[in-house]
């Protein structure tokens, strides 16, 4: 078995695509404008996405980086607010990639990435009161952990 893709389109996804194709420039708009609205409002111990400077980013997913992920995933998930860990494991550590060798602590920023990551919600039809409640949730749960540390 060797590592790659597979790109071939069924008629099915095919007609699928036909429809949702033509919409895909204003849902590209709509998540970067909800981008924007989480990169103007979050503060704190969040490190936030950059994109290249120029760069027209799909923002198809927004994920931020916390030392304490597992906190704030738990705060945000009381609050009925859903998110989401888009890459646990690193590729070196996928099963699939075991014939390499690879071992923990071989390449230590993709881990510590898996570690952190926790994407925030984030699709064309989320509501701008949504978005402002996950940044008010996310600014005073990392405002307390500041205020504790300090």
């Amino acid at each position: 078995v060797r590592h790659g893709f597979n790109f071939r389109m069924d008629a099915v996804q095919g007609a699928v695509l036909g429809v949702k194709l033509p919409l895909l420039d204003s849902w590209n708009a709509a998540r970067r404008r909800i981008a924007n609205l989480y990169n103007d409002g979050l503060f704190g111990s969040l490190d936030l996405p950059m994109g290249p400077f120029g760069a027209d980013h799909a923002c198809h997913v927004y994920a931020v980086r916390a030392g304490d992920r597992a906190r704030l995933r738990a705060v945000l998930n009381d609050a009925g607010i859903a998110t989401n860990i888009h890459y646990p494991v690193p590729v070196h550590m996928q099963p699939a990639y075991a014939e390499l060798g690879h071992k923990a602590g071989d390449f230590p920023v993709s881990e510590a990435l898996a570690r952190e990551t926790l994407s925030l919600p984030l699709f064309p039809e989320l509501p701008d009161q949504s978005v402002a409640r996950v940044i008010d949730i996310l600014n005073e749960a990392t405002a307390q952990r500041l205020a504790r540390t300090a």
